[in-house]
């Protein structure tokens, strides 16, 4: 039961900095970097507040994920084991993918 809760502990403090990005980056002047600090964002996006509104809403599902995935790890190690390996795989490039439809959209 220990491994259980320190995988969903784990899973937690990953879920966390993507609801944080989400919640307090929502409403700001600067457009929401992915992961990367590009600093060539402020003269792409054209419509900031609906770029960030939207970025909000993918580091939320990522958040959201990660969360699934922690409860995944107490309820089903093994079901919360293939979660982690989606999240971490196919999971970062689908989020990458709808990175560049929200600025290919708002650009």
């Amino acid at each position: 039961m220990v491994g259980r809760i320190a995988a969903f502990i784990a899973c937690v403090m990953c879920a966390i900095p993507f609801l944080i990005i989400a919640i307090y980056n929502k409403d700001s002047k600067e457009p929401i970097n992915f992961w990367s600090g590009d600093t060539t964002l402020k003269e792409k996006v054209k419509n900031v507040k609906a770029y960030n509104r939207e970025m909000a809403l993918l580091y939320k599902r990522c958040s959201i994920a990660f969360l699934m995935t922690g409860i995944g790890m107490i309820v089903m190690p093994v079901v919360g084991a293939i979660l982690l390996c989606f999240d971490c795989t196919l999971g970062i490039y689908l989020m990458y993918k709808n990175y560049k439809r929200i600025l290919n959209l708002y650009s």
